[in-house]
């Protein structure tokens, strides 16, 4: 069994080091009397490799894909990680050593495929991603809603004004998000403000002369958006 922990506190002696540690969510309890474990396996995260949050998104995403898909879930991480090369140009990488960054551009390839073919999630995909900007990009892109993942349409943050065609206005600089009906409905009743305290997401703007989104909201909600 893989898991996250946290490191609560430690002791150090001439013999070593103790740790204190909590596993979230978890009663290991009766297990542990079971099989009598008595020894375990710990990785430390430093920083500078892929950390156990980033390898838990990448898996439980990867088990989601190979429930839709009916491949095993270890085929589905094979032929994402080639879809990955094939897109980004770069090498084969493995998921116990890869950087921190490789494995952020990773969360990137494998949202996007699963936005792009509407593969539901077992959790919400902003809660998914290492990179928010680009998630709420490719929710644009793919006409997907960046709460749900269903089909959905644009949602100006930044109003166009009434009576104004909006084929015809120039919304290159506004702030947008694709929503799906009920959602694009509870933004307008709710107000921007409080559906971005609700859902952690928001608006962007997508720069003219590149596929990539600006980092800009109309509101600060940084306090509300783990990246």
């Amino acid at each position: 069994m893989n898991t996250g922990v946290q490191i609560r506190g430690y002791r150090e002696d001439t013999n070593g080091t103790d740790l204190i540690i909590h596993i979230p969510d978890r009663r290991l309890g009766d297990m542990l009397q079971r099989k009598r474990i008595k020894e375990a396996e710990l990785r430390l995260d430093d920083g500078r490799h892929i950390s156990s949050a980033q390898r838990k998104k990448i898996y439980a995403t990867v088990r989601d894909i190979a429930d839709f898909t009916g491949y095993l879930p270890e085929e589905e991480k094979e032929w994402m990680k080639y879809l990955h090369i094939i897109r980004t140009g770069g090498e084969y990488f493995s998921l116990s050593t890869c950087s921190m960054d490789t494995a952020r551009e990773f969360i990137n390839t494998i949202l996007e495929y699963v936005i792009e073919h509407g593969i539901p999630l077992s959790e919400p995909g902003v809660d998914r991603t290492d990179d928010i900007g680009k998630y709420l990009y490719y929710c644009l892109k793919h006409k997907k809603c960046a709460v749900c993942g269903k089909s959905g349409e644009i949602h100006h943050v930044d109003a166009i004004g009434m009576g104004r065609n909006r084929r015809k206005v120039d919304d290159s600089s506004c702030c947008k998000i694709c929503l799906c009906r009920m959602h694009h409905t509870i933004a307008h009743q709710r107000g921007m403000k409080a559906f971005e305290q609700m859902y952690h997401v928001y608006g962007i703007v997508i720069k003219a002369d590149s596929r990539l989104p600006m980092q800009e909201t109309l509101n600060d909600i940084s306090q509300f958006v783990t990246l």
